[in-house]
């Protein structure tokens, strides 16, 4: 195997440092289709001990992403269409997730997809200034640039716990 180059680049049609961390978002959800490529759907709706299933984990990665759009970012109501993607409430008074059971992978790929496109959409106009600009919420205030590095951080954590079912899973 040939040495590989390990670099972090900048997605086009953005600021340079807006884009490089967009790159890095985008970077960990490719890593993430690719390895659910080919899932069965037993395999996205088995729950093992008292863990997650992939299809809640999916589906939670993807509300997640769209309520911080849209409740810190835009600071607004959320469209209607990307609404739509999620008629199930992200979890239950508990806190636990919701257990979604029965979407196939098409499903999840269409709703990552498609609150994505809308993210990115966002953020394609946005300059540095509204990149560090706080948006000044009730609890906290916070910045595109902090949302961007938040959702890094969760979908990486989820993609290991998704990663490490799909290890036992397929070792059954």
């Amino acid at each position: 195997m040939g040495k590989r180059a390990l670099l972090v680049f900048s997605l086009p049609e953005y600021k340079e440092e807006i884009g490089r961390w967009l790159w890095c978002l985008e970077d960990v959800r490719r890593t993430l289709l690719t390895q659910l490529n080919g899932t069965s759907q037993c395999m996205l709706d088995t729950k093992i001990d008292e863990r997650q299933t992939i299809s809640s984990l999916l589906y939670h990665i993807a509300f997640i992403e769209a309520d911080w759009l849209y409740n810190e970012v835009l600071v607004t109501e959320w469209d209607s269409e990307i609404r739509s993607l999620f008629p199930l409430e992200n979890s239950s008074e508990d806190g636990s997730l919701t257990h979604i059971k029965g979407q196939s992978l098409e499903e999840h790929f269409y709703r990552l997809n498609k609150v994505r496109e809308v993210f990115l959409y966002h953020f394609r106009s946005m300059d540095l200034t509204d990149w560090r600009k706080p948006r000044v919420l009730e609890h906290y205030d916070v910045t595109p640039e902090w949302v961007v590095y938040h959702l890094i951080e969760h979908e990486s954590h989820h993609r290991g716990q998704i990663f490490q079912l799909l290890r036992e899973l397929r070792s059954d």
